[in-house]
C-alpha cells in the first residue's frame, strides 16, 4: 500500500501543475481525491454576495431559525463527518459567535465561502470551521467541523486569535495560479503521509502551523524544540512518520486574492509503528498506540509560491471512517 501511494505521489508531481487543471474537473474517485470543476457556479454572486449569504447562515444558526437562511430545495449538511438535518447538532446548542475571532474567505469561481471562528454552546467556547456551497444564491451544501474541549488537546478557544497573515490580501506579484495553489496543498499532504524527510511541496522558511488553536510549528515560545522549527524543517526530519495515510483529499475553496486554499482530508494512524529514527539519527517513539483517524479542514496561506501559514481544525473519528462527501464532491 505505501509503495503504491508513494509512486502515485511522485508521478503526480512530475506531471506538474498543468495537469491539475484537468484533474480538478475529472476527479479520481478510485484514489479518494476530488476537486471542484473550474467553471463559475454563479458569476453574479461575487465575494460580497457569498459573505453576505454566510452572514445570513450564521445569524439563522444563532437564532435557531432555519427559515431565515436561503437554503436550496435540497441541502447536504454534515457536522464532524456525520450527515445531519439542518437544525440539528450545533444548530441546537450554539449560543453565540465570538466575532473578534472571525476569519472569512470566499471563492466566487466555485461558489464557495469559508469561515473559521470561535462559537459558544451554552456559553462554552469551541473552535469551528465551516464551508458553504452557494448555487443560484442558495446554500446547497453545509460542512462543519467543531472542535470542542472534550475532543482532545487544543488551545483555549476563548483566547484564540488567527495569525494576521490569513486576513491579508496579497499584491498580484505574490499570488500563485489556482492550479499551482492546489498542487502545493496536495504536496503538503503527500509530505505528511509516511513522513520520511522527502518534501513534495514548497515551504516558506518561516512557515508556521496551528492545529486546533495550538501553534505546533514556527512557534518561538514553544518549550518543545520541534515546535519552534518552521514547517519544512520538521518534515525534513521525518518527525511525523506515524501518519500512515492522508486520504480522501478534497480541495474545496481557493481564495486567490488572499492566497488561501481550504482542503478536507483524513489522517489515518494504523498504530503499528513503534520506534523510528529521524533523518538526523535521533531515536523517537510514536505517540500513537492504537488505530485512530482525524477528520480535518486545513487552510493554507500561500505566498510567493510557498506555503507560509497553515491552520487546521480537526476531530477524532472512528478509524478509517469514510467521508460522506467522497462521492458528492464536485
Amino acid at each position: 500500500m505505501s509503495d503504491r501511494v508513494r509512486t502515485r505521489d511522485r508521478v503526480a508531481h512530475v506531471l506538474g501543475a498543468a495537469l491539475w487543471a484537468v484533474a480538478a474537473a475529472h476527479a479520481s474517485q478510485a484514489d479518494g481525491e476530488s476537486h471542484h470543476e473550474l467553471n463559475a457556479v454563479d458569476p453574479r454572486c461575487d465575494r460580497g454576495c457569498l459573505t453576505g449569504i454566510l452572514d445570513q447562515y450564521l445569524s439563522g444558526m444563532v437564532e435557531h431559525d432555519p427559515a431565515r437562511v436561503p437554503f436550496a430545495d435540497r441541502v447536504k449538511f454534515t457536522e464532524n463527518n456525520v450527515e445531519l438535518k439542518i437544525g440539528d447538532g450545533l444548530w441546537g446548542t450554539v449560543s453565540g459567535i465570538k466575532h473578534d475571532a472571525d476569519l472569512e474567505f470566499a471563492d466566487p469561481q466555485w461558489g464557495e465561502v469559508g469561515f473559521y471562528a470561535v462559537v459558544e454552546e451554552h456559553g462554552i467556547p469551541a473552535l469551528i470551521a465551516l464551508r458553504l456551497r452557494v448555487e443560484n444564491r442558495r446554500i446547497s451544501e453545509v460542512e462543519t467541523i467543531v472542535h470542542r474541549k472534550a475532543d482532545g488537546p487544543g488551545a483555549d478557544p476563548a483566547s484564540f486569535k488567527h495569525d494576521p497573515a490569513f486576513f491579508q490580501t496579497l499584491p498580484p506579484s505574490e499570488r500563485s495560479p489556482r492550479a499551482r495553489m492546489i498542487d502545493l496543498a496536495y504536496g503538503y499532504f503527500s509530505t505528511l503521509q509516511l513522513n520520511d524527510g522527502k518534501i513534495f511541496t514548497q515551504f516558506d522558511d518561516t512557515c508556521a502551523r496551528w492545529e486546533d488553536g495550538i501553534q505546533g510549528a514556527g512557534n518561538p515560545n514553544a518549550q518543545n524544540p520541534y515546535e519552534r522549527m518552521p514547517c519544512g524543517e520538521q518534515f525534513k526530519l521525518g518527525n511525523y512518520r506515524w501518519d500512515t495515510r492522508v486520504r480522501d483529499r478534497a480541495f474545496l475553496l481557493v481564495d486567490e486574492a488572499r492566497g488561501l486554499v481550504l482542503a478536507r482530508a483524513f489522517i489515518d494512524h494504523a498504530g503499528v509503528l513503534t520506534d523510528y529514527t529521524l533523518t538526523n539519527g535521533e531515536k523517537k517513539v510514536s505517540p500513537v498506540k492504537a488505530p485512530q483517524t482525524w477528520c480535518m479542514f486545513e487552510l493554507f496561506k500561500i505566498r510567493n509560491g510557498k506555503i507560509f501559514r497553515i491552520e487546521a481544525v480537526f476531530v477524532g473519528v472512528p478509524y478509517y471512517s469514510p467521508s460522506p462527501w467522497v462521492h458528492y464532491d464536485h
